[in-house]
């Protein structure tokens, strides 16, 4: 591969006049002007000649920059028209961004990829291998991250003016690497060679002040002015990248911050023979955005964590305000409106989680300090503006800073966060008071052996709106972690259930899929997922359902290359029957979501076919994938298990091809897009009530898997969408869970099942590690000690409910009538819909067509 990093033409940015000679309208996209394009992009861009390419980047870049050209001009439309019509914009704040790889989604949406496809092989290149070369935007770890991606496509897809805005990680999430059955994390170099999706905008950089003090200066009428002073200074510069919307003229923007130096270079260390001093500041202010999510098991990784979402919300809010003086100026000036009077008329900040609510005490500062506004109008510019997205109901993942820290980076903000809770503790005493225990309970500065800040109390505080993202997980809140703010705002608390976008999880991953449906029904399900309750009319159709198998075993064989490719690399050999059910659970690694469970299911089966080495079972496939945090030490050993699992099952000669036990190592996007349409049965297994939504059930769902599940998250939905009947439920219930959790007795549920004691001796006995006896005796005496997530107590029901799996995939016919149900059901997990829904209720936002 080419070393060298292709530089790229800079358009104009969003309020410059459309000049650039190399925009290319849409509707010359056809394959002739792609190819020209390409080969224009290959010799004048990168400097190459196309006899003389040897690999696949160059001509992945220029193929790249042909798309991109295509979507320039409707980029630039889209934002004029934005300052045109004076339209509201929601930015959307998120410290993760899932993106995957960008060229196929964006060849999807502009309408171009049969064309492209052309194009690339009269010129004697192979879209797929393209496709291939390019690098998974890994700026993200999971459910969150994708979820924001998959909220920008349908934003862009609804015509709803937007703008992503996170942080542009020099080194994504850690490439994972299989050795020895354990993880072993490799950097994600993903800026290597460069992107030439994103444009860097030197022209719209922004100062984020960082560390200092705080000053008091005493004004002439009396009243006291605050200065921050002696603060170490970044810059951060934005970089762009176009987000299409399907077919429809609109293109948004996703803004990704990198952090620079405020100064790169100190001569005066420099001439002192002080080299490394000379580049200090450099250093530090760079490592802000050099690493998604640092270890903040050290004390200097806590800092960098929060000083990097300091960081992307200061550049942000410093952004935000310069577009809407430009609305100011155009609309309202003129009139002589104070500058802030319409600024919640046209701007919605949606907080991500907890790390952006850094940006309500910046807002207040940036009012507060720089524009004079008194503390009721900031407070309700600040508070009509932000609502706040929880993902999480698990306590001990609600982010809580401790106070010294956030005074020593941003000392201002501590006395802004000080005073909000001061003023709101002040309306909780007027509502009850004396009732210090509530409190206590809502305070924003948690007290203790060390203050922490609450950002989630903080985030609630300081936002009009919260919400959760499934039925279930938003009825905990309100009724358990959040219980004591819904009684003080029970208007500010719904629910906005997260969906996928069926263009990147349905039409792009599963062509085969996709095209049979829209043969079957039309297309209109691309842009309205609803109509897929058409393909009801198909369930009983065996000609139909013969072509639906058709499609799953060419996804399955698709895998299974993918499969032996990795296995391969491991030096071992592997076949993989593609007529077995694939059992398939991928997602983050952690015990909450129990894949230890599901290795347990997986020794109990190879126990039975050991015993009954004659007897005819269902051949299956269980894969796994998935990362677990570096360090998270119990997640990586049940890695180590499920790889050891395979290692015995895989090779045991009595089981031959019914049953194989896989990982597949770096989980990420584009490994999902291979995964989703071959799998049969989607593992989502959580323990009741700790499961916020999830977005792999749905994803599974949309592509004819079946569910095995409990009732967690938004498994409660789509058993209300698809019905129970085609799903495999089991286990405890949020409420069983509850009773059970005072007096559980592990071992009372291991004396109950022969099967399960069996299968943790051998764990205890080194069956699956004979070189290493006692390597999995700590899995098996955290179970029995507290079993925190309730394995045991749902081990019988899990084996039962997978009987029941067995059973019905030996009967192809209904359980191919079950698959299309599932798909044809799926309707309401669009994020077009969920999207909808905050345009609607959250935001006030409307389509705006360029």
């Amino acid at each position: 591969m080419n070393q060298a990093k292709p530089q790229t033409a800079v358009p104009p940015t969003d309020n410059a006049p459309r000049t650039n000679d190399t925009v290319v309208d849409g509707n010359e996209a056809d394959a002739r002007s792609i190819r020209q394009s390409i080969l224009r992009h290959l010799q004048c861009t990168l400097g190459e000649l196309p006899r003389h390419v040897d690999s696949s980047w160059e001509p992945y870049v220029s193929l790249a920059l042909a798309v991109r050209d295509r979507m320039i001009a409707n980029w630039i439309r889209t934002q004029e028209t934005y300052y045109e019509r004076d339209a509201k914009r929601v930015y959307y704040l998120s410290l993760e961004f899932l993106m995957g790889r960008t060229l196929g989604n964006a060849m999807l949406n502009v309408g171009i990829t049969d064309a492209c496809a052309q194009a690339l092989h009269e010129l004697g290149y192979s879209l797929e291998d393209l496709r291939n070369a390019e690098w998974d935007a890994g700026l993200g770890n999971g459910g969150l991250g994708r979820l924001a991606a998959c909220f920008l496509d349908s934003l862009a897809t609804l015509q709803l003016p937007a703008y992503g805005y996170g942080i542009r990680y020099e080194y994504g999430i850690f490439h994972q690497r299989i050795i020895d059955g354990a993880q072993v994390e490799v950097p994600d170099t993903w800026l290597e060679y460069g992107n030439p999706w994103e444009i860097a905008r030197l022209n719209d950089q922004f100062t984020v002040h960082l560390y200092g003090h705080v000053h008091l200066e005493k004004m002439d009428d009396g009243n006291l002015k605050t200065h921050w002073i002696n603060t170490e200074e970044v810059v951060g510069i934005p970089y762009d990248t176009p987000v299409p919307g399907y077919q429809n003229g609109t293109v948004n923007t996703l803004r990704l911050w990198q952090a620079r130096a405020g100064r790169d270079f100190d001569f005066r260390h420099f001439n002192a023979g002080d080299y490394r001093a000379a580049v200090d500041a450099k250093m530090r202010s760079e490592n802000i955005s050099k690493v998604l999510y640092p270890n903040d098991n050290v004390l200097e990784g806590k800092e960098l964590r929060l000083k990097q979402e300091y960081f992307f919300v200061s550049a942000t809010l410093q952004d935000i305000i310069r577009r809407y003086k430009k609305q100011w100026r155009m609309h309202d000036e003129p009139a002589g409106l104070p500058l802030f009077q319409r600024f919640t008329e046209r701007v919605a900040v949606q907080l991500n989680d907890t790390h952006p609510a850094l940006a309500i005490p910046e807002l207040m500062r940036i009012l507060l300090d720089e524009h004079g506004l008194s503390w009721d109008e900031a407070w309700r510019v600040t508070t009509g503006t932000f609502a706040y997205t929880n993902h999480t109901v698990m306590p001990e993942a609600l982010e809580r800073w401790p106070v010294w820290m956030v005074g020593k980076v941003l000392p201002r903000h501590l006395q802004l966060i000080f005073e909000i809770n001061h003023r709101f503790l002040q309306t909780v005493r007027e509502r009850h008071p004396g009732d210090d225990d509530r409190c206590r309970r809502l305070s924003i500065v948690e007290e203790g052996d060390e203050q922490r800040v609450r950002m989630a109390n903080l985030a609630i505080v300081g936002s009009h709106s919260v919400n959760g993202v499934a039925a279930l997980h938003t009825e905990i809140l309100k009724t358990d972690v959040f219980a004591d703010f819904v009684d003080l705002w029970p208007l500010k608390f719904h629910n906005k259930t997260n969906g996928v976008t069926q263009r990147r999880w349905l039409l792009k991953a599963n062509p085969g899929l996709s095209g049979l449906i829209t043969e079957a029904i039309g297309d209109g399900w691309i842009t309205d997922l609803y109509q897929l309750k058409n393909l009801v009319a198909f369930v009983d159709d065996a000609a139909f359902q013969e072509r639906w198998r058709d499609v799953k075993r060419a996804n399955k064989e698709r895998l299974i290359t993918e499969i032996v490719r990795q296995y391969r690399r491991r030096g071992e050999a592997l076949t993989i029957p593609a007529h077995a059910l694939f059992d398939c659970q991928v997602k983050r690694i952690h015990e909450y979501k129990r894949q230890l469970l599901n290795a347990l299911h997986a020794i109990t089966l190879y126990n039975r076919i050991k015993e009954r080495p004659r007897a005819a079972f269902t051949p299956r496939v269980i894969l796994f994938s998935g990362k677990a945090a570096p360090g998270y030490h119990q997640a990586k050993l049940i890695i180590r298990l499920i790889n050891a699992i395979g290692r015995v099952v895989n090779h045991d000669p009595d089981v031959a091809d019914r049953l194989k036990v896989v990982f597949l190592s770096d989980y990420r996007v584009s490994l999902a897009e291979k995964i989703f349409p071959a799998a049969d049965l989607s593992e989502q297994i959580s323990t009741a009530g700790t499961e916020a939504s999830g977005t792999g059930n749905m994803k599974f769902a949309l592509n004819g898997a079946l569910t095995i599940g409990t009732m967690d998250g938004a498994n409660v939905e789509l058993a209300e969408e698809i019905g129970r009947d085609h799903m495999f439920l089991f286990g405890l219930s949020v409420d069983d869970v509850k009773r059970l959790r005072p007096e559980y007795s592990p071992r009372l549920f291991v004396a109950q099942s022969e099967e399960l004691r069996r299968v943790l001796d051998q764990l205890r006995d080194g069956a699956f590690s004979p070189e290493e006896p006692g390597l999995f005796r700590p899995i098996v005496d955290s179970l029995l000690s507290r079993d925190e997530y309730l394995l045991l107590a749902d081990y019988d029901a899990y084996v039962a409910a997978q009987e029941f799996v067995s059973a019905g995939y030996r009967e192809p016919g209904p359980w191919t009538r079950k698959s299309i149900w599932n798909v044809a059901h799926t309707g309401k997990f669009s994020t077009d819909r969920t999207i909808a829904e905050y345009a609607r209720d959250i935001w006030g936002l409307h389509p705006v067509r360029p």
